[in-house]
């Protein structure tokens, strides 16, 4: 079970980048996936998780109305569309995935069993 994320980088206060991330290894379509960040000397943050079937995305509130998450069971992939980005954006983003089942579950770490090597997403001001 694998997951790769892709598509950090450097980018000015107010723009946008699209964070990838692919799975390989188990049935996909079995998971409810979710991003989560982690900024340096701080803990792990929930930011965003959809369900298996990509309905009832739910949201940090630190990043709602700006990102977006969405997944591609027939490619096995997650996306994170980060737009209107912020400074305070800044970590290492993790995507990870999980057979939990519950809204609340979805946003702590504790609960996801597999998780990607994390992409660096730099907001400058």
């Amino acid at each position: 079970v694998q997951l790769q994320a892709s598509g950090g980088g450097l980018v000015q206060a107010g723009g946008s980048l699209r964070l990838a991330c692919a799975a390989s290894g188990y049935n996909f379509r079995n998971y409810n996936m979710g991003w989560f960040r982690q900024a340096p000397g701080k803990g792990r943050e929930f930011v965003a998780s959809i369900r298996r079937s990509a309905n009832g995305p739910n949201y940090a509130d630190s990043v709602k109305d700006r990102f977006t998450i969405s997944r591609d069971n027939a490619k096995s992939m997650v996306y994170l569309q980060m737009t209107s980005l912020k400074p305070e954006d800044t970590a290492v983003y993790y995507c990870a995935a999980t057979t939990v089942v519950g809204s609340f579950y979805a946003t702590q770490p504790d609960y996801y069993t597999t998780w990607g090597q994390g992409t660096q997403v730099t907001v400058s001001s």
